[in-house]
């Protein structure tokens, strides 16, 4: 038992296996759609995504889930090096998690075209201060959301009985907001001027 696990921990231990073994059901479909469950050791889970609609496929990034506590507090969430499991600043994801703001029922056509006007709303659900903090997932279901002193109005006790807060849930909401909608690769190329090459042959003898 962690020091921090104040609830039983064989009760999140029960329900912490039990959502693992919702995603192993259904292992088969999240892999079609770039979700490799690396590691799922009490309390913590690991998951790679992978961008599967870009060439070359690309690892997008490894997201882990920590049940301590679980379900009188939601998963906390946390980007990190999937090498290292060292938790990531904001400036070294590389991708954003979007929603769009009042377009429910807005085409694809009409959000393309107001993307192309840059007039688009957007709420950008990955939050940090600075490029060097370690950003937090600010989403329903999700401790960093439910402790954010912005948020004290909306308890987690309010959402623990709604699907939010399961392994699917959050996952699903990192993939149809981050992952999904990336199409391609997008390069920055800084050059340097660094001399004429000459054809020996040209040079006077």
């Amino acid at each position: 038992m962690t020091e921090s696990q104040f609830v039983d921990e064989a009760v999140s231990r029960r329900k912490f296996e039990r959502e693992v073994a919702q995603y192993r059901e259904l292992e088969d479909s999240y892999r079609r759609r770039g979700w490799f469950l690396l590691d799922a050791t009490f309390p913590t889970v690991l998951v790679l995504f992978v961008a599967l609609k870009v060439t070359p496929r690309s690892l997008v990034c490894a997201v882990r889930l920590d049940f301590t506590n679980y379900d009188l507090e939601p998963p906390s969430v946390t980007f990190v090096d999937p090498s290292t499991g060292t938790a990531l600043p904001a400036k070294s994801l590389g991708f954003k998690m979007l929603r769009l703001n009042g377009l429910k029922e807005a085409s694809p056509e009409t959000v393309t075209t107001l993307a192309q006007q840059q007039r688009l709303s957007v709420q950008e659900l990955l939050q940090a201060h600075s490029p060097d903090e370690t950003p937090f997932l600010c989403l329903p279901g999700v401790r960093e959301y439910h402790d954010h002193p912005a948020h004290t109005g909306d308890l987690w006790l309010l959402h623990r009985r709604s699907g939010e807060g399961s392994l699917h849930f959050i996952l699903e909401q990192i993939w149809a907001s981050g992952i999904n909608p990336i199409r391609m690769l997008e390069y920055q190329i800084q050059m340097n001027f660094s001399g004429f090459q000459m054809d020996a042959a040209a040079l006077p003898r």
